[in-house]
């Protein structure tokens, strides 16, 4: 089993700074890609931001310039610092994993329980 649990979510004003971060933990052999994405209710989950077990990162285009993902491979940790919040930017946050438990197993893709981002004045 693989689990992925998030903290950093909270309420700020627009213009604030959050960071989330999630830590990947059980039967890990290795990870690929981890990666952020927020759902509003009624809508699509949608990326957020992705980085690759070399470091190689996506972002949506309006999260671009104002939030960044670092990753530590050493500790299956993955963070997203938000800066520049604005009231769109508000969802649930979800952390994914791409996991292989073993190296005769296939990847897996995992996700954690979510966090609430609320941007409001």
């Amino acid at each position: 089993q693989v689990q992925l649990v998030e903290s950093g979510g909270g309420s700020v004003q627009p213009g604030g700074s959050l960071r989330l971060s999630c830590a990947a933990s059980g039967r890990i052999y290795s990870v690929d890609v981890m990666g952020w994405w927020r759902q509003i209710p009624g809508n699509q989950r949608e990326l957020v931001a992705d980085i690759s077990s070399a470091g190689r990162t996506n972002y949506r285009d309006s999260v671009k310039e104002r939030f960044s993902i670092f990753r530590d491979n050493s500790k299956n940790t993955v963070d997203l610092q938000m800066n520049s919040l604005k009231p769109e930017d508000a969802s649930v946050y979800y952390c994914s994993a791409r996991v292989r438990q073993a190296w005769n197993l296939p990847f897996s893709d995992y996700w954690g329980q979510g966090t609430q981002v609320t941007v409001s004045s």
